[in-house]
């Protein structure tokens, strides 16, 4: 009595392994009734062995991978509530007890291992494996609080403040000192460049506290003392108050009230105004312009004392300077600043990213002509200024014109060496005490 092809098709796989029994079936029961029941049975017995084919297979990947320490990423699990903290960590210790892997089994030596025991074997090592790595990785998943260690506490706090960028500011601000007319007097210069350290410290302090949500979702950022919970919010608070209190002080009753009050409002225009207009309008590039302004600013009050042509002048250039350094920054960062919710020229008005980028750039070449007609250098300035002005002048047309990542990064690199040099011209090419403003003289 013959069975029905598809019956016997139900005993298989399904999809293309099912196709094939069904198509060997039927050609058999075309062929001959006694050679399909052999070949049926014969099937039988082979689709067991592709079974355990197959399963080996998978055993074999599997070891070869984890020989090759390739894990796969594990599903985040949800964080325990505090209450249920203690509870958890009690179930999972105990279900790391009660899991024990399977001993092998032992063979004899005078057989041959069957097919059934070497799955038995293989399957045995593959628990014995994953319940020790279960083991390893237990403690992994639950979190732990970091711990703080004075040794750490420098480097940490050093990140925090922005370390790099402070030394950039105290750069800029002993600048403007020494470029600003008069003697130069070094116990003012050293109490300037602390007070305005530690104002930037504060303020960069201040700033990372109010980013912590937004700093996590960033590559660039997620590696924050904050972010990464190394210093507590409050130790963070505690230390811009410590930074910010001395520093005023220091600008205030060390140089004189106006560059007291100079830092005192770059301090607020840097965390109130800045820092939550970052989210909101892209009108930050132009405010954290002013912010980076500044410092030479003040420099050039602790000098003088005074606000003159020669201090805006200053504050112009570094004004305009930013805008080819960060525009070309945020070029290469639109997608983090994407996902961190910036509102950034880069990412919403990225033709106006690059057009200002361009502006500033020849804006500093015309600063720089002005520096001589404002006494505050020799005509020498502008004549070997130009060839570096004239080169990022030339890498932010590219920057407009192809407005891709290798010219933002050419523009970004030559805005790191473009500035200190041209401070570094000024300085050499300053105006002599004794021939500023002789062209304003009366005659007698």
């Amino acid at each position: 009595m013959a069975a029905s092809p598809h019956t016997l098709s139900s005993r298989l796989l399904t999809g293309w392994v099912g196709g094939c029994a069904w198509y060997l079936e039927r050609r058999a029961v075309q062929e001959a009734p006694h050679t399909f029941m052999h070949l049926f049975r014969s099937i039988n017995k082979r689709w067991i062995t592709f079974q355990h084919f197959t399963f080996l297979k998978r055993m074999y990947v599997t070891q070869l991978n984890r020989s090759l320490n390739q894990q796969v990423k594990r599903k985040p699990e949800p964080v325990a509530l505090p209450f249920l903290e203690k509870t958890s960590l009690g179930q999972a210790k105990a279900e790391i007890c009660e899991m024990r892997p399977l001993p092998p089994t032992s063979l004899p030596l005078s057989r041959k291992p069957n097919e059934k025991e070497l799955i038995e074997l293989e399957s045995a090592s593959i628990i014995e494996g994953s319940l020790d790595a279960g083991k390893e990785t237990k403690d992994e998943k639950h979190w732990k609080e970091m711990k703080l260690h004075l040794d750490d506490l420098p480097g940490i706090l050093a990140r925090l403040s922005k370390i790099k960028l402070t030394a950039l500011v105290v750069s800029t601000t002993s600048a403007g000192f020494a470029l600003a007319p008069g003697p130069f007097d070094w116990p003012c210069f050293l109490l300037t460049s602390l007070g305005t350290g530690l104002a930037s410290c504060a303020a960069n302090s201040i700033n990372q506290f109010f980013e912590v949500p937004f700093d996590s979702n960033m590559n660039r950022t997620k590696n924050r003392p904050l972010v990464r919970g190394q210093i507590s919010p409050l130790l963070a608070v505690s230390f811009a108050t410590c930074c910010a209190v001395p520093g005023v002080a220091l600008l205030t009753w060390g140089v004189n009230p106006l560059t007291g009050a100079l830092g005192v409002f770059n301090i607020f225009l840097y965390t109130c105004c800045y820092t939550p207009l970052k989210r909101i309008s892209i009108a930050n590039t132009w405010v954290g312009a002013v912010v980076g302004a500044v410092p030479p600013v003040m420099g050039w009050t602790a000098a003088t004392g005074s606000l003159d042509a020669g201090a805006f002048l200053l504050g112009g250039i570094l004004y305009s300077w930013q805008f080819p350094h960060f525009n070309a920054l945020s070029w290469g960062l639109r997608e983090d600043y994407s996902r961190g919710g910036y509102c950034m020229m880069s990412v919403t008005h990225p033709a106006l990213c690059r057009r200002v980028a361009l502006r500033h750039c020849l804006a500093l070449i015309g600063l720089s002509t002005a520096a001589p007609v404002l006494d505050v250098t020799t005509w020498t300035f502008p004549v070997i200024s130009l060839p570096i002005n004239l080169y990022i002048t030339y890498l932010g047309f590219r920057f407009y014109t192809d407005a891709d990542r290798k010219s933002s990064r050419k523009l970004f690199f030559c805005s790191l060496w473009h500035l200190p040099l041209l401070l570094l011209l000024m300085l050499t090419c300053k105006q002599p005490p004794g021939a500023r403003g002789a062209g304003a003289e009366p005659q007698s």
